[in-house]
């Protein structure tokens, strides 16, 4: 009994999963309610509360399942590093259930300001829960949204390889979580514009289907009317495994071997002299 206590199995890791995921839409989401809802707050305070929110989740559930809260860091690391295909779906499932539950939540608390705002709940307050090409406003279409995802999450997942690697320059003690924020608010300030730095499928389609089954009718189209939840879906598994790709040619491959001191060759007779 007390072996079992030591291992979580599937179900723990699941219920970490939906735990973390849970936490970060939470803020994510909730921030982005206040500033559109109540004019509180800007730009960058949703860039870090975001990262906030990534960095508190991961703290949730990193010891019991990885924190991956994130179906394409789970494939990514599936396809690169191990992880077992068989949870892929099983954690996939509860990134999403978790980030639909924390958006039902954001939706609920801030019935009377969205109401204020917008009655009608049309596009005008639909980003608050999802993702919107050129954020609604700027002339970017399906495709260049679709780009962008791509890029955005590419970017991801390549420094989330970079800062977990311990055989690389890995955060000391237990400050992996807070550097991965930092990454999320980064991406935030600098990849917003195009798609609304989305870069997680759980993060936009939760709390996508949660708005739609409250009253936002047109919650899978884009402002221009066509089919767009998919873009934030597809874009980030294509995104993530290509990052994630890109680390193990550039980086990963060339890193020394534990016993070695970085930059140095192994075999090489002359550095043996030094």
């Amino acid at each position: 009994m007390a072996e079992r206590l030591k291992i979580p199995g599937l179900a723990g890791e699941l219920a970490a999963e939906f735990a973390g995921t849970l936490i970060l839409i939470l803020f994510g989401v909730g921030v982005v309610a206040q500033v559109v809802g109540g004019a509180i707050g800007d730009h960058d305070s949703i860039a870090w509360a975001w990262g906030l929110g990534v960095t508190l989740g991961v703290y949730v559930a990193g010891r019991i399942s990885g924190a991956h809260l994130n179906p394409a860091v789970t494939v990514a690391l599936a396809v690169f590093k191990g992880f077992s295909w068989r949870k892929v779906l099983p954690y996939s499932l509860a990134q999403f259930l978790g980030a639909f539950v924390a958006a039902l939540i954001v939706r609920w608390n801030y019935t009377e300001i969205l109401g204020k705002v917008d009655p009608g709940h049309t596009i005008k307050t639909q980003g608050v829960f999802s993702t919107l090409p050129g954020n609604g406003a700027l002339p970017v279409h399906t495709w260049g949204a679709f780009r962008d995802q791509v890029i955005g999450t590419a970017i991801l997942l390549f420094l989330i390889l970079a800062v977990t690697d311990l055989k690389n320059s890995a955060p000391a003690a237990n400050l992996a979580p807070f550097i991965v924020g930092l990454i999320v608010v980064a991406i935030g300030m600098a990849w917003g514009t195009d798609a609304g730095y989305a870069i997680n499928p759980a993060r936009d389609f939760g709390p996508r289907l949660a708005s739609f089954i409250t009253g936002y009718g047109t919650a899978f189209r884009d402002q221009y009317g066509g089919l767009y939840f998919w873009v934030p879906i597809i874009g980030p598994i294509i995104g993530g495994v290509l990052g994630a790709g890109l680390y193990q040619a550039l980086v990963a491959r060339f890193l020394p071997a534990e016993t070695e001191e970085p930059g140095r060759v192994a075999n090489d007779p002359e550095l043996e002299k030094a």
